[in-house]
């Protein structure tokens, strides 16, 4: 049952947000109580980003309102939504290491006057709510020195210190230890009483049981519902809220998987994962599916020598890789999330781009070749059907769907018998999905290895010959695709529940 509309913190009412051909957040109200802590839940591309960023200024509805006590609030900007009294704690830290706490408590909140600081009371003010909070943490201590954890309890006490009675926390626990996630929920616990209400977005379902008050279900941009989590009978009732429709899935066996291994990884170890084990066979399809925090990502740029890592990785007889350049002499090939800045020279044309990650090919006795760079570019627009009128195009000017087939492009050029393919369709439309996946059973079929790190599970189900389910910097669960396929089950052990079955 909804709180009275006095006792509300906060409220949106019939909340849009348009972006061309996509309602990201499609007529969505409801109410956050005073003094709780308000779990905000669902699928990745629920809706819950968009309507944090709407919420801390930093997108603007396309309709709808919000209010704060009862008042209107419209934020233009997160200077908007700072005046108005909500923090924000993002997954990723924004804290200066080089600075003291007390100078990160009071960065940006300083008094001046002619462009000189003046002195105030803030020091004091920030000092005790840190104490109150966290009373072990030295104000002089420089923030290098910190632990995870207690970089996020600066963050926490620098919003409460702000005047701040709403804390959005995004994903606060993705990199702490379980002993640091008591630690922050008594933090939590203790703003509650200090009259703070805590908007707290997570993955990790046994969380949301344990710390949270109220939840709201969001699914495909939709409001599903809002409750007390004293309401909501376990883990099961609130998986189907967030899933509530069949997952598709048309994946077809593929004849093209031979039996040769590949690749094996045992035991692959480091900050955020924990003694990852799988193999890969020629011409497989794998998929590593997980939610926010789950350490896909990790395990892609640890076998590709991006990131440190312990544990053993051998490829067609290589022993682990220590670099990229290691990595892609040895023949493995990293499509990186991040195509414009990671995977992409954006202000390249598409002739340049391509044969960059083996441009000694295109010389011969030390002489650059131009005809052969062109040659090159042509033979991949036409093999990947990237649609440009001319290879002199720069990349920037692309579509998302074709800078992603000229990221896969460098990547074949490269030589590459293992690609890893890190949210291969991570923004791209519908049809350019479903070129880059039949791209990729081509490559397959012809014998290339592929590992693909997706959080959309349709994706994964839908092309991948295996699946591995993470959790925590884990494989949970191999899943042998074409078999018997429980969502809820999938859903399950991705946010945490379930036993280990690492195979």
């Amino acid at each position: 049952m909804q709180a009275q509309h006095d006792n509300l913190a906060l409220s949106v009412t019939a909340l849009t947000k348009d972006y061309p051909g996509v309602r990201a957040v499609d007529n969505v109200s409801f109410g956050i109580e005073r003094n709780t802590v308000h779990c905000l839940v669902g699928e990745n591309g629920a809706g819950k980003s968009t309507i944090v960023k709407m919420l801390t200024g930093a997108l603007e509805p396309t309709s709808g309102s919000m209010a704060i006590l009862g008042s209107d609030y419209s934020p233009r900007s997160t200077q908007d939504a700072r005046q108005g009294g909500i923090g924000t704690l993002f997954q990723e830290l924004h804290v200066v290491d080089q600075l003291t706490v007390l100078e990160n408590l009071t960065l940006g909140m300083e008094k001046s006057r002619f462009g000189f600081l003046i002195k105030s009371d803030l020091e004091d003010r920030v000092t005790q709510t840190l104490a109150a909070i966290a009373p072990s943490i030295d104000p002089s201590a420089r923030c290098s020195t910190l632990s995870v954890a207690q970089k996020q309890i600066v963050e926490i006490a620098r919003a409460a210190s702000s005047g701040a009675s709403i804390i959005i926390m995004d994903e606060p626990t993705a990199a702490l230890s379980e002993r640091e996630v008591q630690r922050l929920f008594g933090v939590i616990r203790r703003l509650k009483t200090a009259n703070v209400t805590v908007i707290y977005i997570s993955h990790k379902l046994d969380e949301i049981f344990e710390l949270g008050d109220n939840v709201t279900v969001m699914r495909d941009g939709k409001h599903i519902a809002t409750k007390p989590l004293t309401e909501v009978n376990g883990r099961p009732e609130l998986i189907e809220m967030m899933v509530g429709r069949s997952i598709s899935h048309d994946y077809v066996p593929r004849p093209g998987v031979r039996d040769k291994v590949v690749m094996s990884v045992d035991n692959l170890s480091n900050d955020l994962l924990k003694n990852v084990s799988f193999d890969v066979k020629e011409g497989e399809i794998v998929g590593f599916y997980g939610l926010v925090g789950a350490g896909k990502t990790e395990v892609a740029r640890a076998i590709f020598g991006a990131d440190k890592a312990e544990g053993v990785v051998n490829f067609n007889g290589h022993s682990k890789m220590t670099s990229p350049k290691q990595a892609i002499e040895k023949g493995i090939a990293l499509v990186p999330e991040e195509r414009r800045t990671q995977g992409l020279f954006t202000e390249l044309t598409i002739r340049r781009n391509i044969p960059i990650m083996n441009i000694g090919r295109l010389a011969t006795l030390g002489v650059f070749r131009p005809e052969r760079e062109r040659s090159v570019a042509r033979e991949f627009v036409k093999k990947l059907g990237i649609a440009t009128h001319s290879i002199e195009k720069y990349a920037e000017k692309l579509s998302g769907g074709n800078q992603q087939k000229v990221v896969l492009s460098k990547c074949l050029y490269a030589d590459a018998d293992m690609l890893l393919l890190d949210e291969p369709t991570r923004g791209v439309d519908v049809g350019a999905k479903s070129e880059i996946y039949d791209v990729i059973k081509d490559l397959a079929n012809d014998g290339k290895s592929i590992a693909i790190f997706s959080s959309e599970l349709e994706e994964v189900l839908g092309i991948c010959d295996r699946v591995f389910l993470m959790y925590d910097g884990e494989i949970r669960q191999e899943i042998e695709n074409g078999s018997d396929i429980d969502i809820n089950t999938i859903l399950n052990v991705v946010t945490g529940g379930g036993s280990r079955d690492n195979v």
